[in-house]
């Protein structure tokens, strides 16, 4: 890659490593579906004169039961389970969940007619990855935080469908206003609940987040995400996936004091070298989801 490549990688693999950790923050004081409201509301008020001046929108309008069926697979739902979950879980260890996305998609574009079957080689990702998640739960989570992992679970779940939704209904549309349009619509379902179930006290810790995400991590990643792909290609791009857990980890133990434990270091070698050899490809298909990196 080029200069201007490297950086880009650089500046996303940091964006997309960050958000476990405001999270983390955020719900200390603000509820999961409020927090949700916040940062695509935020992202919104940035992105959408971008998307008018630039007529991005008026050709949705035809798809809009597939943009709505993105917005809830890709962000509706994981971004509320993701925040319910870090009620619970430590910001690093919902980051590794999180790094098993490829292997949620492996699992489930094999069902999809027209994506490749499963190769051996990806049947061993596929072993390796699970084992990594096993290692990962089996030895850290006891009692009721089964519930948290089970809501990374449906987070790993929607990262997964929204790639291919964007495949088949979607690839044909300006990316940045189906981006544009999602932050809009979300923020327009959780307004209610925002509006009626308003904190009575926000630390300034908890504000900075909120704006860390609905600003940093949603609207400038985004924006940084699509130059990123016209730069070194889409599937080269999704490499920051491997990265980004490893940027949550370092994180949540140098900022917020988490702990590094012995399932972080069994488990997160084999969830990545999993993930690689499930999503591995021997001929490229040109109908086949590309597994975009989750957008947490």
């Amino acid at each position: 890659m080029a200069r201007r490549g490297w950086i880009l990688f650089l500046a996303m693999s940091v964006i997309w490593g960050l958000p476990y950790l405001l999270i983390r923050v955020a719900v200390r004081d603000v509820s999961p579906p409020a927090l949700v409201f916040a940062r695509t509301a935020l992202a919104a008020v940035i992105l959408l004169p971008f998307a008018v001046r630039r007529g991005y929108l008026k050709p949705l309008l035809p798809h809009w039961r597939w943009i709505v069926c993105y917005s809830v697979a890709e962000l509706g739902i994981p971004w509320l389970f993701l925040s319910r979950a870090e009620q619970h879980l430590s910001s690093s260890f919902a980051g590794l969940l999180v790094a098993s996305v490829p292997l949620a998609s492996a699992i489930i574009y094999r069902f999809v007619p027209g994506t490749e079957h499963l190769t051996g080689r990806r049947a061993i990702g596929l072993f390796l990855g699970l084992a990594g998640v096993a290692a990962l739960v089996g030895l850290d989570v006891h009692g009721t935080d089964l519930v948290a992992v089970a809501e990374i679970g449906v987070c790993t779940v929607g990262y997964s469908l929204g790639p291919l939704i964007i495949s088949r209904k979607l690839s044909h549309l300006p990316g940045l206003g189906v981006v544009t349009a999602s932050v809009c619509l979300t923020a327009l379902a959780y307004a209610p609940w925002a509006l009626t179930h308003r904190p009575r006290v926000i630390t300034a810790e908890a504000a900075w987040a909120i704006a860390g995400l609905g600003i940093v991590c949603t609207a400038l990643a985004f924006v940084l995400f699509f130059m990123l792909i016209l730069e070194v290609g889409p599937a080269r791009s999704t490499i920051i996936t491997y990265f980004n857990p490893a940027v949550a980890v370092l994180l949540g133990i140098g900022l917020l004091g988490e702990s590094f434990t012995a399932s972080m270091a069994v488990g997160f070698p084999l969830i990545i070298a999993g993930s690689a050899l499930a999503t591995s490809r021997q001929q490229v298909q040109a109908d086949e989801p590309v597994a975009e990196p989750p957008y947490s």
